[in-house]
């Protein structure tokens, strides 16, 4: 749970960087990557990133509801949605919430949850989709690069 806006601030640009690290990582051709029919795509993982930031944040009263979010079809265009994304989440944050706020709880998805905890949980929920991604750029031959150290890519590089 964070406990003030500037943490959540800071933990915030990092990840984005390191979404953006990975879809930086994608070619186009490499969005329709799955691990079998009915399965996400590597697109539709994007999509799903891309979407959820915007969701997640309307549901806590942050944003207004977004429309519904089409698969995207080139990596500047998924870049550019999530870069706008990002950036809107930072600012309801900063503009909406104080470090006093974040612990008053919301009704969300069915619960009752901290305004801290639904920060926690969008950067949680970020991190879930973007590790799925991973193992689907491996299987398309894509180098991973790395999050929260070296990747197998970033390894076999300095070899």
């Amino acid at each position: 749970m964070f406990r003030n806006v500037q943490d959540f601030l800071q933990t915030w640009k990092a990840e984005s960087q390191s979404t953006l690290r990975v879809f930086g990582a994608l070619s186009d051709g490499s969005l329709s990557q799955s691990v079998g029919p009915g399965a996400y795509t590597i697109g539709s993982l994007a999509g799903h990133i891309i979407g959820s930031i915007a969701k997640i944040p309307a549901h806590a009263g942050l944003l207004p509801m977004p429309a519904a979010f089409p698969e995207l079809a080139s990596v500047g265009a998924i870049v550019a949605a999530y870069e706008h994304n990002a950036t809107q989440v930072a600012e309801a944050v900063t503009e909406k919430w104080s470090d006093a706020q974040l612990g008053d709880e919301i009704p969300i998805f069915g619960r009752t949850l901290r305004k801290g905890v639904v920060l926690a949980m969008l950067i949680s929920h970020q991190a879930h989709h973007r590790a799925q991604m991973t193992v689907l750029m491996r299987q398309a031959g894509l180098k991973v690069p790395g999050v929260y150290g070296p990747s197998q890519s970033d390894l076999a590089a300095k070899v």
